[in-house]
């Protein structure tokens, strides 16, 4: 079997990522409710009652609102951060303590097939990370919801085959948004908030010198943002630095109301 990726939904409505590799499939977050998530599994031809392990990135509602449901229902095991796990209870609730994995944050674990590795970023909640899944020589990588990208980012980020990157706002819609209070606006844009279009593009430069031939734009702002905005500004700023998308590397997108479709590392 192949190493695969599909992200079910990517956006602040909600997130879910499925990955495969062997004989394990996992979810990276699962932030609608259960009835959701079966309903966007079951449109990729797989069911909860398949899922091996729910990764959780961080404690934000649209990460976790369907956490506990699928674990309770499905006896799905649950992997997260001690302070995470913390965090997140209020939202979760009660998981029976066989369910309950922790992992630290930089020390790689297996599930079954994969081997997967969280590593720190920078974001507003008490520890959050991302995952990079390995399986037969190849790797994926679901990193969203940081402020910024550093060199440890980029390094753990590296010679991978397929990411979700954060492709959040555009900072110009941001500050002129009507409906949005400083403080939101301040925490968006600020070190702990979402990439930008801008830092997606300079992340995925970076990114490309590593090797890094597949990348989407992920948790996309409703409004503050657009998909073709998104994707021009980064096809944009790569082609300035003599990048060319489609030919040194392929950009595609993730959506807030259907999946990604599927995308197979062999």
């Amino acid at each position: 079997m192949n190493l695969t990726l599909c992200s079910l939904s990517s956006g602040s409505g909600g997130n879910a990522t499925y990955i495969a590799g062997g004989k394990t499939r996992l979810l990276v977050d699962a932030g609608f409710t259960g009835k959701q998530v079966s309903a966007l599994l079951t449109q990729i031809d797989s069911m909860p009652e398949m899922i091996d392990g729910i990764l959780v990135t961080h404690e934000h509602f649209d990460h976790v609102k369907g956490v506990g449901v699928l674990a309770r229902k499905y006896r799905i095991p649950v992997y997260a951060n001690e302070r995470t796990w913390e965090a997140m209870y209020r939202t979760v609730g009660e998981i029976p303590a066989w369910q309950r994995r922790v992992f630290s944050t930089e020390e790689d674990f297996y599930i079954g097939d994969l081997a997967v590795t969280p590593f720190g970023i920078s974001h507003d909640t008490v520890e959050p990370v991302a995952f990079r899944i390995h399986y037969g020589g190849h790797s994926v990588a679901v990193a969203t919801d940081m402020g910024c990208t550093n060199k440890k980012v980029i390094r753990q980020l590296s010679g991978v085959n397929l990411v979700i990157l954060e492709s959040n706002h555009d900072p110009d819609m941001v500050l002129q948004n009507p409906c949005y209070p400083i403080y939101l606006k301040k925490r968006i844009l600020g070190n702990k908030g979402h990439l930008s279009n801008e830092t997606c593009a300079e992340t995925l430069l970076k990114l490309s010198e590593t090797g890094v031939k597949h990348a989407l734009l992920g948790h996309l702002s409703r409004e503050n943002n657009t998909p073709e905005l998104a994707m021009n500004t980064v096809k944009d700023q790569l082609s300035l630095q003599g990048v060319q998308c489609g030919r040194d590397i392929a950009v595609s997108m993730t959506w807030r109301d259907r999946h990604s479709g599927i995308f197979a590392i062999e």
